[in-house]
């Protein structure tokens, strides 16, 4: 089977897409799927990578971040699909690349893979503090629509989750298809705390080694609502359930970077660590946790929240998107996306909780209920042979 990935945000810079296709790649290699990926560059180019292939279409630069270009030469997209002749067609986007894959000749059968939900990422997050989401959805309608035209051109759409492919089929969207993520569950499950460097998380937060350490990881943007959890840290200072002091380490960098380190400022026990330069730091870091808390309520999935659960971190997570569909009642808290002081309350809610037992249930859903990467590529290439089998029978 020959699978070509029209992606527009493909770029050797890239950081979370670019992760992704290269693990596309590999897994295609091992399991006999020859995958061929489009995407914009600087010069037109094909280029062998990791038993499959990038094809590179010379494209503008995007002029908010040179890193990646903007797909813009449709003709030169459908001239590759046509010498490739591919069994499936993937749209990555629902932007030009996903409507170049819609238009592209030929008969293979076609899958729009939903990265993103545009309105959970920028409507919800960024309003629904003022506006219910229900709203925020209904004043969305325009862009389901054209979500629904973009979609009736393929054979069915790829989602992260169960709870995306219910949000999407309330919406029209053509035929959603759950396959869940993974994520690299060896190197997270193997980790474990290191009383050293718990040490020193806890002292860049002002802390001795008997506080409670709380971690995020996290890409600063508004969508990840990183604000929400200085806030609640903020509000349980002094907190009886506390009595040797808590602190919040998040790891990660990002346009809000300046603005969240200043606004953390006041509360002495939240430490922006950035990035660790050492390949094994973050999974100990991760283990290191007393419990992972997490602000976003937009993501498809959660990476960093099946890593936490991987590493057997019990979670603090908002209790709607792709981190909710995580979280199980035996090792989670959950709070209103937004709301600093419900998160403040799960968070105290968590301390009263018996913690050994919380470990040890997300030990065990680390194991059976977070899927590795391998799984998922295994789930997302069975699809796609269904896809095929299909489109001969009819």
């Amino acid at each position: 089977m020959k699978v070509l990935d029209v992606n527009e945000f493909f770029a050797d810079r890239g950081g979370g897409v670019r992760t992704y296709v290269h693990q596309k790649l590999a897994a295609g290699r091992a399991r006999g799927v020859e995958v061929v990926v489009v995407a914009p560059g600087s010069e037109d180019r094909v280029e062998a990578r990791l038993g499959g292939k990038v094809i590179w279409v010379k494209s503008p630069p995007l002029p908010l971040d040179p890193r990646y270009h903007l797909l813009v030469r449709e003709r030169a997209v459908h001239e590759v699909v046509r010498a490739e002749r591919p069994d499936v067609i993937e749209g990555s986007s629902p932007w030009s690349g996903g409507w170049f894959a819609a238009r592209a000749p030929g008969s293979a059968p076609r899958a729009l893979v939903f990265h993103q939900d545009a309105v959970a990422v920028y409507g919800h997050s960024l309003f629904d503090r003022y506006v219910g989401a229900a709203r925020l959805d209904r004043i969305a309608r325009p862009y389901w629509g054209y979500l629904r035209a973009l979609s009736s051109h393929f054979d069915r759409t790829i989602v992260s989750g169960a709870w995306l492919a219910d949000r999407l089929a309330r919406f029209g969207i053509r035929a959603p298809t759950a396959v869940p993520f993974g994520v690299d569950r060896a190197r997270f499950s193997v980790a474990r705390s290191c009383p050293i460097r718990r040490a020193a998380l806890l002292s860049s937060c002002g802390l001795g080694s008997r506080a409670t350490l709380l971690v995020a990881v996290s890409r600063l943007h508004p969508e990840k609502r990183v604000g929400t959890l200085i806030d609640a840290i903020a509000r349980l200072e002094g907190s009886s359930a506390f009595p040797y002091g808590l602190g919040l380490v998040v790891v990660g960098d990002g346009p809000l970077a300046s603005y969240l380190r200043a606004r953390a400022r006041a509360s002495r026990r939240v430490h922006f660590a950035g990035f660790f330069a050492e390949p094994n730091a973050l999974p100990e870091v991760v283990a290191c946790a007393d419990a992972f808390l997490h602000g976003s309520s937009a993501e498809t999935y959660g990476l960093v929240v099946g890593e936490a659960i991987a590493a057997g971190v019990p979670l603090i997570v908002p209790s709607v998107g792709g981190a909710a569909e995580l979280a199980r009642a035996e090792y989670a808290e959950v709070y209103r996306a937004g709301d600093p002081a419900d998160c403040a309350a799960a968070i105290e809610r968590f301390a009263y909780r018996d913690q050994a037992g919380m470990r040890a249930a997300a030990s065990h859903a680390g194991r059976t209920m977070v899927l590795d990467a391998e799984r998922h590529f295994d789930g997302l290439f069975a699809t796609y042979s269904g896809m095929v089998r299909e489109a001969r029978e009819s």
